[in-house]
């Protein structure tokens, strides 16, 4: 049993952490915990824990507390009554406080600086962040905590103390650079920092850190480096050789600069995430690269910001480690870092040539001689090497082994193009995690548990995080540090401000906005212009000519920009998309940038190449479309062009769902005009496909759009759209209310011809509702109206409907006469949609005429119509009808095979009532 207070407080049984829940049970625990071994009385006890809170039952409150613990110690003894007050006791190390305060004084005295090293890196490992992180607020223990927090301090001084005596210094100048920035009066940091770049040959560098740090203890303290600091700058400047690490450190060497025996095996990979979940793809890639038969054997693992590649390959590392017996090699290139400084190449040849035991003196100078003695060291070894965050291509190749046996792991959220065309590089491309991987995660670090208690919530939390890994575990952390806290809550603060505002903090390396931004700012001009641009497409992807549009021109350059960046995704080719998270942050940087009126002119433009290229389109699908003709699209947009009926329906298909996005931007825009006729530009697609959800739910954009723009003429139009698709997906009601609305206002502003179209429509509802006898009524009065109007086209379409209609009275030769006619009209004006539907119900007349062979031959020429046009829903429902044909002529088999054709369909539509 261990009570930890170097972070959050709780406590270890058994080897696994149990929360202490409620602030003043943690004060009681820190009070008694940093008092170990010794009786705390009472009144010390209410005094530091309510302070002048306190209130009258604040003994019994005391009382209760310290038996909550107890239980949750697991041991009644550990927290003893012994007047005046409670005593702890849980052994020498019964805190973690104990065993740092031992470790750092056997560090502090220990012979050598490896053994100083292991004993002040074991203490330092103790700490899990601020100590007493969640039991604030009161004096004596905020008091406590700083001290905890100087005496990490002192143990990392004395800790990089003794890897500088054991020739560190390359691995040490990141920490350095962060610890002086945080501490920018600490002379003995500020001191450590200058000897490490010293030692890296970058004399220059420290004389500019000691007087950076002179210049800010004389501006804001009025004071002058102390002596040792001075006798340090003094020591640079004549390159005093006890400046350079003493020889003993590393051992004797050789004249090469390696140890003899082979050198030294390192092992410098950091620690493995402990809740590492998924990725079993990308795992399973690279054990490919354990049996790889080429000489040398390299993987690019890339994907975007906070994807978890580090984490993924540092984890696979580990897994791998046994097969590489001469050691494992690690560097954190900081191609994308808060600082924006990559480390510089010759520093990174540095750090690995010391690693394998090449004595700091022995360094060459020169960056290509390092490569080369590098290259040397590794011939004839099994390492594997690491190199995470890389910049680009560039900065990896000269780190790259020369010779079989090594292999290279590089990660970076550039592409690496170069390196998988050039070095054969096996590319490994890290995805967003797919919702059961997002959960399997959550369940890592909350336990199955608080998981399986909020499945609701848990699915929200993923989406928002965008199954972004980073995400997901900044979310997961504060769950983590507030057991008592319901993930429902913790999804209302996402919804509530924004994810990205919502898991903001103060470390940039967890924040991911921080995070984007580093990529962000490595971005030429246009690549950031048109990854602003692109958080205004409101679809979940965007084709190359819908990009075009937005930048108002070509934007093949910048586009491949943000691709080998790995800022945008290609999911499938020709299809491009941000997650949710980064066109979040997408759209800020454009807010921060971009001024409106350019805002508006592209979206004006993407709408544009969505109306135009969708027109275009549906024209090609239905040849009798009509309609008034579209004004030119504005400068700067591209129109995609279509050859024919195929890559009309294939352009449909892809755009989809940007299509039905950019009918409500168009509305939530106040491009009234772009909102109706995008919704009749997708009618004929979305019908045919059976999406009749969307389509209902565009066409109610549209008579809104309609009814904003005062345009009381087009209201019927849209009423009548509206109604008929509100009959397909059920609800008859509504169907019957907008019908009827739109024969009225057709009526007042005497349209014969859209009077009788929602005439029609409006009979073909009642024939949904088995009102038969209405329905041959309004159809029939449709076909009149058609008849004087001269319009042969729907004259066609209402004579097959009055003929499906007898047919269902039980007029089947009467149907057959009428569905021949409108067959015969159909094929007359190349109405291929209408030809299908006048096939079908021909066959169907034949059939209930006794004829099934006839009716399986004319269902055949209705099933090649509707195939041909992609109408899903035609197709399902003449497969039915042949089914029953067939089992009329006695064929069971094919009419089971054509019923089950027939639910397959079916089930990819939208449910019909």
């Amino acid at each position: 049993m261990r009570v930890r207070l170097l972070g959050p407080v709780d406590v270890l049984v058994g080897g696994a952490a149990r929360p202490v829940r409620g602030q003043r049970r943690k004060a009681v625990l820190a009070v008694l915990g940093l008092h170990p071994g010794e009786v705390v009385s009472t009144g010390r006890l209410v005094d530091l824990v309510w302070g002048d809170a306190a209130p009258p039952n604040a003994v019994n409150a005391l009382q209760s507390h310290v038996s909550y613990l107890r239980r949750t110690l697991d041991d009644k003894a550990a927290i003893t009554s012994r007047p005046p007050g409670y005593l702890l006791d849980a052994g020498a190390d019964g805190t973690d406080v104990a065993v740092a305060e031992r470790l750092i004084a056997a560090g502090l005295h220990a012979a050598g600086p490896a053994a100083r090293a292991r004993h002040l890196q074991a203490a330092l490992e103790l700490w899990r962040g601020t100590p007493l992180a969640d039991a604030g607020g009161l004096p004596w223990l905020d008091e406590q905590a700083e001290r905890l927090g100087q005496l990490w301090l002192r143990g990392r001084r004395a800790l990089i103390e003794a890897r500088l005596a054991l020739g560190q210094h390359a691995h040490l100048l990141p920490d350095l650079e962060q610890l002086t920035r945080e501490h920018p009066f600490d002379e003995q940091l500020h001191g450590q920092l200058i000897l490490a770049l010293y030692r890296l040959g970058r004399q220059a560098d420290a004389l500019a850190a000691f007087r950076r740090l002179r210049r800010t203890l004389h501006d804001d303290l009025g004071i002058e480096p102390g002596p040792a600091l001075r006798d340090l700058e003094s020591a640079i400047l004549r390159q005093d050789p006890d400046l350079d690490v003493p020889a003993a450190a590393d051992g004797p060497v050789d004249p090469a600069g390696a140890a003899p025996t082979g050198g030294p095996v390192p092992a410098q990979l950091p620690l493995a995430v402990p809740t590492f979940a998924g990725r079993a793809d990308e795992l399973a890639g690279l054990d490919k690269l354990l049996t790889d038969e080429r000489e040398v054997a390299v993987a690019a693992v890339t994907g975007t910001a906070g994807v978890g590649k580090s984490a993924l390959v540092v984890h696979w590392a580990h897994r791998a480690a046994g097969h590489f017996p001469d050691g494992q090699l690690y560097v954190n290139l900081r191609g994308f870092d808060p600082g924006g400084r990559p480390v510089e190449v010759s520093d990174a040849l540095r750090g690995f040539l010391e690693a394998l035991g090449v004595a700091a003196a022995r360094v060459p100078a020169d960056a290509a001689a390092q490569a080369a003695l590098l290259r040397s060291l590794l011939a004839g070894r099994r390492v594997l090497i690491v190199l995470d965050n890389a910049r680009d291509a560039g900065q990896v190749r000269p780190l790259l082994p020369g010779a079989p046996g090594c292999l290279t792991v590089v990660t970076s959220r550039d592409a690496l193009g170069s390196l998988v065309a050039l070095e054969g590089a096996l590319p490994v491309t890290v995805g967003l995690l797919s919702p059961g991987e997002a959960g399997d995660l959550l369940v890592r670090r909350l336990g199955a548990a608080r998981v399986a208690a909020g499945p609701d919530a848990v699915a929200e939390i993923v989406t928002r995080c965008a199954r972004l890994p980073l995400a997901l575990a900044v979310v997961a952390g504060r769950a983590a540090t507030r057991p008592e806290l319901p993930l429902a809550d913790l999804a209302g603060s996402l919804r509530a401000a924004g994810t990205l505002d919502a898991i903001a903090g103060d470390d940039p390396v967890s924040d991911p906005r921080a995070v984007f931004s580093w990529s962000y700012r490595a971005l030429r001009p246009p690549a950031a212009e048109l990854l602003r641009r692109l958080s205004l497409a409101p679809g979940p992807d965007l084709g190359a000519d819908a990009i075009a549009s937005l930048a108002g021109g070509p934007a093949g350059a910048p586009l491949a920009e943000l691709l080998r960046a790995n800022l945008v995704a290609e999911p499938t080719p020709g299809r491009f998309c941000l997650h949710d998270l980064l066109h979040a942050y997408a759209a800020e940087q454009a807010s921060v940038h971009d001024a409106a009126p350019g805002y508006r002119v592209a979206v004006h433009r993407l709408l544009d190449h969505y109306l135009h290229t969708a027109d275009a389109a549906a024209r090609l699908l239905d040849p009798t479309r009509t309609g008034e003709p579209l004004t030119g699209p504005r400068p700067g947009t591209v129109v995609t062009r279509l050859a024919g009926r195929d890559e009309a329906l294939a352009w449909f298909d892809a755009e989809r769902r940007p299509l039905l996005s950019a009918v409500h931007l168009a509305a939530d825009a106040g491009l009234d005009a772009h909102t109706w006729r995008l919704a009749d530009a997708t009618t004929t697609y979305l019908d045919r496909r059976g999406r009749w959800h969307d389509l209902a739910a565009t066409q109610e954009a549209a008579l809104r759009a309609r009814r904003r723009a005062g345009d009381r003429a087009g209201l019927g139009d849209a009423a009548c759209a509206l109604g008929r698709t509100y009959a397909r997906i059920g609800r008859y009601e509504d169907a019957e209310h907008h019908l009827g609305a739109a024969m009225w206002i057709h009526e007042q502003f005497g349209d014969a011809a859209g009077l009788a179209r929602a005439g029609h429509h409006l009979g073909w509802l009642a024939h949904d509702l088995r009102r038969y006898p209405e329905a041959l009524t309004l159809t029939g009065r449709a076909l009149r109206l058609f008849d004087q109007l001269g319009d042969r086209l729907w004259r066609a379409r209402a004579l097959n409907a009055t003929g499906w209609i007898h047919g269902r009275l039980g007029e089947h030769r009467e149907a057959l006469q009428r569905c021949r006619e409108a067959l015969t009209e159909t094929i007359a004006l190349d109405d291929r949609h209408g030809e299908a539907g006048a096939w079908d119900a021909v066959g169907h007349a034949h059939h209930h005429l006794g004829d099934p062979r006839q009716a399986i031959a004319c269902y055949g020429h209705a099933l090649r119509a509707y195939r041909e046009l992609g109408d899903c829903s035609g197709e399902a429902g003449v497969l039915a009808h042949l089914a029953d044909a067939h089992d009329a002529a006695a064929d069971p088999v094919t009419a089971a095979d054509h019923r089950r054709r027939a639910r397959s369909i079916l089930a990819g539509l939208d449910p019909a009532p």
